[in-house]
């Protein structure tokens, strides 16, 4: 990919799955990476504004951000509550905010950068058992959108990558919690066109794409990476 060696970027979330897929593709570009994380060291929480904008400062210079952190677990609306909406909110759309808010302004002082949020399709076409975090994501695929437009002239592009069903701990948590994941694994792999789950890798493609060089013309787009899952035009 052109222009990310020498580069620094943020990954949230980038201790496991999705998150440890694109660190490795970036390390492999000659792109030094700051992991917030949860379980890495030093362990930052997304949500903590003033604990993101101590490691923002810490990692001086930022020319890209990759927000992907998130958490959810899989229940029906009608039995959740006001705690668990703040939890999902929390995560997956307040620690994204937090990030933008403390990364922007450097990438704008410095005319340019490159943003990549990690929204879902559960906030494209909705998804059972997932209305909160699916709310989240929409707020999130919204925001990349609102924000490019206001930073178009500033040199920096904000891009959204939305995973279809993709191999990660939550996902099989959920297929174990179902009572029998193999069948469910098996009706999901069905349902994708090209026959098969997503991998974390190919996540990690789409998003290198997305802050390298080869996207200075994009902007404000929503792209599936979902195996035909989910297609819109």
């Amino acid at each position: 990919m052109k222009g990310l060696k020498g580069k620094t970027a943020i990954v949230t979330g980038g201790a496991a799955g999705i998150g440890a897929a694109i660190v490795e593709r970036f390390q492999a570009e000659g792109t030094k990476v700051v992991v917030l994380d949860l379980k890495g060291s030093p362990s930052v929480d997304i949500t903590d504004y003033a604990a993101v904008q101590k490691a923002v400062q810490a990692a001086g210079p930022v020319d890209i951000l990759v927000n992907n952190a998130g958490w959810d677990m899989f229940k029906p609306f009608l039995k959740t509550d006001p705690a668990f909406w703040q939890k999902i909110i929390s995560i997956n759309l307040v620690g994204p905010m937090n990030l933008l808010h403390t990364v922007l302004p450097g990438m704008v002082a410095r005319g340019g950068g490159k943003v990549v949020n990690i929204a879902s399709d559960a906030g494209r076409v909705g998804s059972s058992g997932e209305a909160p975090y699916s709310a989240c994501k929409g707020g999130i695929i919204a925001m990349t959108k609102t924000l490019a437009r206001e930073l178009a002239g500033k040199g920096v592009r904000l891009n959204t990558v939305c995973p279809g069903l993709t191999e990660t701990g939550m996902l099989e948590s959920f297929m174990q919690g179902a009572g029998n994941p193999d069948k469910l694994r098996e009706a999901y792999t069905r349902a994708v066109p090209i026959g098969r789950l997503g991998k974390p890798e190919d996540i990690a493609g789409a998003v290198l794409f997305l802050a390298s060089d080869d996207a200075d013309f994009i902007t404000g787009q929503t792209i599936s990476v979902s195996g035909g899952l989910t297609m819109h035009g």
